[in-house]
């Protein structure tokens, strides 16, 4: 019998290459998401990683898409937070559509840390206050797609 998705998961980062894309607009924010994934996947026994930064999040996909050729699983982080102008909803959904499609396409787990938040306090409570960092728990999920691909597909991203 298999392992069932209601078990805990060991997760594991050695020998996996990870690469995280992040926003520099709203980078008070992005930075501390950034530093809370790179310390996860260190606690988790990664080592091989590079941080790619972008614009900000409308840009996070195009590379995101392009390092998957690289990397075993890409982290995006970045963060849009509601205003007084409709630039909101052009950024984040097409930000999140575009994530979620290039991880079907091209079966490299994307991870989206990309916080979509009202206030700015929201954003700040999600990059290492009250609610956690966003980056870390980005970091983590990568980490456990990447070994239940590699379970489902029998070992390395080599035979993914």
């Amino acid at each position: 019998m298999g392992v069932s998705a209601l078990e805990p998961v060991n997760l594991d980062a050695a020998g996996m290459k990870l690469a995280i894309v992040a926003a520099r607009f709203n980078e008070h924010i992005t930075k501390p998401l950034v530093e809370g994934a790179l310390e996860k996947i260190t606690e988790l026994g990664g080592s091989d990683v590079e941080v790619y930064w972008v614009p900000g999040a409308f840009e996070i996909p195009l590379i995101a898409k392009e390092v998957t050729a690289k990397a075993d699983a890409v982290i995006c982080v970045g963060a849009i937070v509601r205003g007084d102008t409709a630039h909101f909803e052009y950024v984040a959904g097409p930000c999140a559509d575009a994530c979620a499609q290039i991880s079907v396409d091209t079966g490299v787990p994307i991870a989206f840390g990309v916080l979509t938040t009202n206030t700015e306090q929201q954003a700040f409570d999600r990059c290492g206050g009250s609610e956690g960092n966003k980056g870390a728990e980005a970091a983590a999920t990568a980490i456990e797609m990447v070994q239940l691909l590699r379970a489902l597909r029998g070992g390395s991203r080599e035979s993914m």
